[in-house]
């Protein structure tokens, strides 16, 4: 697994997003809402690429050798999520790749939008892997662009303004690192396509 994780280029990633995540939040003042215990956004699903695959992996596997209890929590919460979604999930069940066809991409659209994260604790509601959560945990809650315009977590932002919210705009990663460090990831495990958290840890 080592030798396929890009430790050293995603590190670099992580602290990029890390950064512009913290300028974004100094900015957005009050109306970030994000705080510790705030689980909103960890629950339903979404896809993952396969460098997040990856760094979830290590970290479980940092998890099992500091405390082998919380990863087998970990792990058992991903096995009893993956018996609940796996016959609906739309794509390959066996490499839990999701479907590339217009009708797995609309099956996703409401597929297990209530399911919690494994990696969420239900002891204390934080994230056991949250130095290596996915890219898409990263740089939720404040204003991010997409091709829909800029999005924000329903609980942010609450009676500001277009302009107000514009002005806290998070850009992640204008080099666009991660595009180049995950055609990498993916040339040397020859593992293509999204996936889902779950997958990575019920392994």
């Amino acid at each position: 697994m080592e030798a396929r994780y890009p430790r050293s280029g995603d590190q670099k990633l992580v602290q990029i997003v890390d950064a512009a995540l913290a300028d974004a939040t100094r900015r957005s003042g009050r109306w970030l809402a994000c705080r510790p215990g705030c689980t909103d956004c960890c629950h339903g699903v979404f896809a993952i690429n396969q460098l997040d695959a990856l760094r979830l992996d290590r970290g479980l596997a940092e998890l099992e050798a500091r405390d082998p209890r919380r990863a087998r929590g970990v792990r058992q919460r991903a096995r009893e999520s993956m018996s609940r979604v796996l016959p609906d999930f739309p794509g390959d069940r066996s490499t839990g790749v999701l479907g590339e066809d217009e009708d797995s991409i609309r099956r996703f659209e409401n597929f297990a939008n209530d399911e919690p994260c494994p990696a969420l604790s239900p002891e204390t509601g934080l994230c056991e892997l949250y130095e290596w959560r996915p890219m898409t945990c990263r740089v939720f809650g404040p204003p991010v662009r997409s091709e829909n315009g800029l999005g924000v977590c329903q609980l942010c932002f609450q009676g500001a303004s277009d302009d107000e919210i514009a002005a806290c705009e998070m850009v992640p990663d204008p080099a666009d690192l991660e595009s180049k460090l995950l055609k990498k990831v993916e040339n040397r495990t020859q593992r293509r396509g999204e996936t889902l958290v779950l997958f990575c840890l019920a392994r």
